[in-house]
């Protein structure tokens, strides 16, 4: 057995990696796929290649994993020209169930480093010219890369195999729910140093710095921290970083959601509001307003509850209350992805099942007052347990 590098941060078990690769082969033998293609080029929303390798994809750069029924794996990753490197079963320390690696110095800011890419991809697919080709995901292949393929391979037939994929992937097992419990436990922590940083004087993203140190010290890797302030009256809404120059100032209202993965990669997210002196009644009355628009929504996530089911009768629940209909995403599965399947939304077509981690954040902005709450849920065997965040449900005064 191979011992597993110490540059490592939180390596998912072999036994976890030996248990998703059988049922995903499993399900490729059902439904008659001889190979799945994954591509995927950044670790915030290309969960599938960590998912299928215990490595992320990252910076933009795409990392393409084939993953035969009958074989191990073959990456295809940026690196030295023409690399090919030969491995056992058990890996290099780093890699496990990954049989080569081919690497070129590839960028997709460079057009004509794209043939390069895709050649590697349709070597590592050639012995598959007359099989089953699932692809899976194809939003996140890159339309040169699919394009090769299919020109260099016109014998092969093409499937697309997201749901095969999606439906085991989205049931997370007891190992991957402890490393999502640990997630929402630095993210607590991370509130909690960023809301004890604010103060007037000080920028947006000063606070959402904190947050990020924190994060990271305690084992988090990658995310986003979405930031917003206002004085009463005035909408806060999230902003990602480019929008978080704004001085803080004595009364405001501040909004900080923590999008993060931890020791593992597994993502949950944590949102809350401080408020920079006393919270108006009208924040006050939106604020218990959202906890109760979020208990309703929870209470729908039981297991085999339908989606689109979910979605309409939550914004029905909204309409009947004089708030204004969901029209963004407000709930919505979680764990290599910042998002992943199910959605709380009409287009949905998966249902809730148990072992699912759940970010549920109602929030809305009525008669300049922005409400919301954000926090993760496991589902059981008869719907959502306790949030995983301990962060107070409250308005917080600083």
């Amino acid at each position: 057995m191979t011992r597993l590098s110490e540059r490592l941060n939180t390596p998912i078990s072999s036994e976890e990696l030996e248990r998703r690769w059988s049922a995903l082969r499993a399900a490729m033998g059902e439904q008659g796929v001889d190979v799945l293609v994954v591509q995927s080029a950044s670790d915030h929303l290309g969960g599938y290649v960590r998912y299928f390798t215990d490595m992320p994809a990252i910076v933009g750069l795409a990392t393409t994993v084939v993953f035969p029924r009958d074989a191990d794996m073959i990456v295809v990753t940026h690196g030295p020209m023409n690399g090919d490197r030969q491995l056992t079963h058990e890996g290099d320390g780093i890699l496990r169930g990954v049989a080569r690696v081919l690497t070129f110095p590839y960028f997709p800011s460079i057009h004509y480093t794209q043939r390069a890419e895709a050649e590697l991809v349709a070597e590592a697919v050639a012995p598959y010219a007359r099989a089953t080709i699932g692809l899976v995901n194809p939003f996140q292949l890159s339309y040169a890369t699919g394009d090769f393929l299919k020109r260099a391979l016109p014998q092969a037939t093409w499937v697309e195999a997201s749901d095969l994929v999606d439906r085991i992937k989205m049931i997370k097992s007891r190992e991957e729910q402890e490393l999502i419990r640990r997630t929402a436990g630095i993210q607590d922590l991370a509130m909690k140093a960023a809301f004890a940083a604010v103060e007037p004087g000080r920028r947006e993203h000063d606070i959402a710095a904190v947050a990020q140190l924190t994060v990271q010290q305690f084992g988090g890797e990658q995310g986003i921290y979405m930031t917003g302030s206002g004085a009463p009256g005035e909408p806060a809404p999230l902003a990602p970083p480019h929008l978080q120059a704004r001085v803080l100032q004595e009364g405001d209202v501040f909004n900080l959601l923590i999008e993060t993965n931890g020791p593992g990669g597994y993502y949950t997210e944590l949102g809350r509001s401080c408020v920079i002196g006393t919270p108006s009644q009208q924040a006050v009355e939106e604020f218990e307003f959202a906890l109760q628009a979020r208990r309703f929504c929870l209470d729908q996530l039981v297991p085999g509850a339908s989606c689109r089911d979910v979605f309409e009768s939550y914004n029905a629940y909204l309409r009947a209350h004089g708030r204004p209909e969901e029209d963004r995403l407000h709930c919505h599965s979680q764990g290599y992805d910042l998002v992943e399947r199910p959605l709380i939304r009409a287009d949905e077509s998966l249902a809730i099942e148990p072992d699912m981690n759940i970010a549920c954040h109602p929030i809305w902005s009525r008669d300049g007052c922005y409400a919301w709450i954000c926090d993760n849920y496991l589902i059981g065997v008869h719907g959502p347990g306790a949030s995983l965040h301990s962060f107070p449900e409250e308005l917080i005064e600083v």
